[in-house]
């Protein structure tokens, strides 16, 4: 299970790049750039053919994504058919047909979660009035406490509970209150297990802090559509980016004020400092994460949650090659459009200087995204 997790996961990641390089390859070609090359993987090449177009079509042996190369890539290129030769329209549709390709993939897997059962993942997340619907799971155990009074009770994880004292429970904060109400006390608490229903008095916590149950309850939520389904996959794809944006934002705050306290203040300080550095870490993962952890959990939850994961990933790398970061294709975008302001000529030695410290820099941070990965997995 775990090696299929991996191997799902690696071929989800390639797709979606190979998909984004897809944009740039047909929008250049469509503005009179020469695609010499796209590749699927990274060299060295182990076969290759070209096509009818004139484009080398090569498969490679790092399977890691994908590659496109067009003729005169750098801005300041010259002669017919190199990118540098484009207008600045053109090379900006050219830069951002990537990020448009994976919102574009992101909006239809969502679009086909939305008929067949989108699972709620933001509280506000978008309905259309009308026509869809949220419906809710059964309520169920998803840990329990040792020692506490559900676990003395005999319950487990994976029950799921029916009623208290008699009256039916549909919602994990009904639940709550009607425990919370009853601390101290012993009621009746009714649940199914294994398809069999039973019945069993616990005899509650007096410690509505603490917990008076002793479990934690959780219940998801799935919006259904029909035919506003087109419609919540493009406006779910508008909410959750912005929700990326957002903890890009978040995470960006907390790493640089988490550093900076880190050698300034007193030791109340640095502690401080070192919660919202871990919170950083615990918040990101890289491919060993991915690949590792999150798509083999994802896939042992159904198809629903890696076609989930899969429209995530999609916005998530959309965003991040819209951000004015260097060596992706916003960066490419910013750096071309601040020269131009400017006045001045990006030649190709600076563009190559700008592009190569931001590579540099996002290597650094994925390889210390993939070593805080291993060490979490180790």
């Amino acid at each position: 299970m775990l090696l299929m997790g991996i191997l799902t996961g690696l071929i989800v990641l390639v797709v979606l790049i190979v998909v984004h390089e897809l944009g740039h390859a047909i929008v250049a070609r469509r503005n009179g750039v020469v695609v010499e090359e796209f590749g699927i993987g990274f060299p060295p090449k182990a076969w290759g053919k070209k096509l009818k177009n004139g484009v080398l079509f090569t498969l490679n042996w790092l399977p890691l994504g994908g590659f496109v190369r067009l003729k005169g890539e750098h801005d300041a290129a010259k002669g017919k058919g190199t990118y540098g030769a484009a207008t600045f329209w053109q090379k900006t549709k050219i830069l951002f047909a990537g990020v448009v390709m994976n919102w574009l993939v992101a909006v239809v897997l969502f679009t086909i979660l939305a008929l067949f059962g989108l699972p709620k993942i933001i509280p506000n997340q978008f309905v259309m009035a009308g026509d869809g619907r949220v419906e809710a799971s059964p309520l169920s155990l998803v840990t329990v406490v040792e020692g506490s009074a559900a676990a003395k009770a005999g319950f487990e994880k994976g029950d799921v509970i029916i009623s208290v004292d008699d009256t039916l429970v549909t919602a994990s904060a009904d639940f709550i209150a009607m425990t919370r109400k009853n601390a101290g006390e012993t009621v009746k608490v009714t649940y199914e297990r294994n398809g069999q229903t039973h019945a069993t008095p616990v005899s509650l916590g007096d410690d509505p802090s603490k917990g008076v149950f002793g479990a934690v309850v959780g219940q998801s939520e799935t919006i259904h559509a029909s035919w506003s389904a087109p419609i919540v996959g493009v406006v779910t794809t508008g909410q959750l980016s912005w929700e990326t944006l957002q903890g890009i934002g978040g995470l960006l705050g907390k790493l640089v004020s988490g550093t900076v306290q880190q050698f300034s203040g007193n030791e109340a300080t640095r502690d401080a400092a070192k919660q919202k550095l871990d919170e950083v870490s615990n918040s990101v993962a890289g491919p060993v994460g991915i690949l590792g952890v999150i798509f083999p959990s994802a896939q042992q939850q159904g198809i629903g949650q890696v076609v989930l994961l899969t429209a995530v990933i999609s916005l998530t790398l959309a965003v991040m090659n819209a951000l004015p970061i260097p060596a992706l294709d916003g960066g490419r975008w910013w750096t071309m459009a601040v020269f131009r302001v400017l006045r001045k000529k990006l030649t190709k030695e600076r563009e190559e200087t700008i592009q190569g410290i931001g590579m540099l820099v996002l290597f650094g941070l994925i390889i210390l995204i993939t070593v805080s990965d291993v060490l979490k997995l180790w």
